[in-house]
């Protein structure tokens, strides 16, 4: 039996040309189901953008065969322990992007980026009295952490940022700009197109966030909540010298860091949602998702119709004495 201490999350990328993606992704799948991780890895022209969970002994053969291709050969891998795999299978699949961003006039990282600051470099940067710190996540990722005083673009998507920069551009022209990430990729892909765009003093946290939370000087400082990844542990700690809560549950605006999914999979909106309304709301966002009658917490817990009813019944008693106290 496998020792359940005995595991590690591999977070890490690059930007390198590769002249066969497709192929590189059939190949690379290969090599991961042979090894015994698991994971989520993208292959593009532009490079490799992964995930991967495993034993030690697994990561460890993994990193060092990368290693030895000499497009990999300095690729810096950010490592989590864990108590299991973080993934249930095994996916290597070829895109367009590495991170999507879909501009005609996309500048390449491997040609044009952001200027690298350290974690050190950063928390200093962000005090400055000219700095702004932009988020470049999406908004779901910004609920449950963010750097203190970070401008939240309030984005579904990361391809929905060179709108919102087009529309704000003012406000950061003239700024020492700074700009954070999960792990960096974000960041590489999207501040040479900033710079083309008339912001000149544009920054990136190297490594992201996960680094800058691994950092022994400054500790994760400055940074209140969680930070959201993009795997089944779904958050990871970040402050080492305080944690502040900013997210807050959907349904009752208390303090919370828990997510989950919209139990109707049409809808899947991703919620912070406590253990008790969970179940008090049938893991539904809305009314429509309740009664879906494809709501997976439903047919989870085995509900009958009488008490999806009742539930229903307790909710709808619940807002009409809100709407009666106003």
């Amino acid at each position: 039996m496998e020792e359940t201490n005995n595991y590690q999350v591999l977070l890490y990328y690059k930007f390198v040309p590769l002249e066969d993606p497709e192929g590189f992704a059939a190949e690379h799948l290969k090599f991961c189901k042979n090894l015994g991780l698991k994971g989520r890895i993208l292959v593009a022209h532009e490079g490799i953008n992964g995930t991967v969970s495993g034993t030690m002994e697994q990561t460890q053969k993994y990193m060092d065969a990368m290693h030895c291709d000499s497009r990999f050969a300095d690729m810096p891998f950010k490592i989590d322990q864990h108590d299991g795999h973080a993934f249930k299978k095994m996916h290597v699949r070829h895109r367009p992007e590495l991170v999507t961003l879909r501009l005609d006039d996309a500048v390449s990282p491997i040609e044009k980026t952001g200027k690298f600051l350290s974690p050190s470099e950063f928390f200093k940067a962000m005090q400055e009295e000219d700095a702004v710190i932009l988020d470049t996540r999406n908004d779901y990722e910004y609920e449950l952490g963010h750097f203190r005083g970070a401008i939240n673009p309030d984005i579904a998507s990361f391809r929905d940022l060179p709108e919102w920069i087009k529309e704000h551009k003012d406000e950061l022209k003239g700024k020492k700009v700074l700009t954070y990430c999960t792990g960096g990729i974000r960041c590489e892909k999207f501040t040479g197109w900033l710079m083309d765009e008339g912001i000149e003093d544009v920054n990136q946290l190297h490594g992201g966030i996960v680094t800058y939370g691994k950092d022994p000087e400054v500790q994760g400082e400055l940074w209140d909540g969680q930070c959201y990844v993009f795997d089944e542990r779904l958050s990871v700690p970040i402050n080492r010298k305080e944690h502040v809560v900013v997210g807050v549950d959907y349904f009752d605006g208390k303090p919370c860091e828990r997510y989950v999914n919209c139990a109707n999979p049409d809808c899947n909106r991703q919620m912070l949602c406590s253990e008790e309304n969970e179940h008090k709301y049938m893991r539904g966002c809305s009314h429509e998702c309740r009664v879906s009658p494809i709501n997976m917490y439903v047919k989870e817990h085995n509900l009958s119709d009488e008490e999806v009813q009742r539930r229903l019944d307790a909710i709808a008693e619940e807002e009409k004495n809100k709407q009666e106290a106003i």
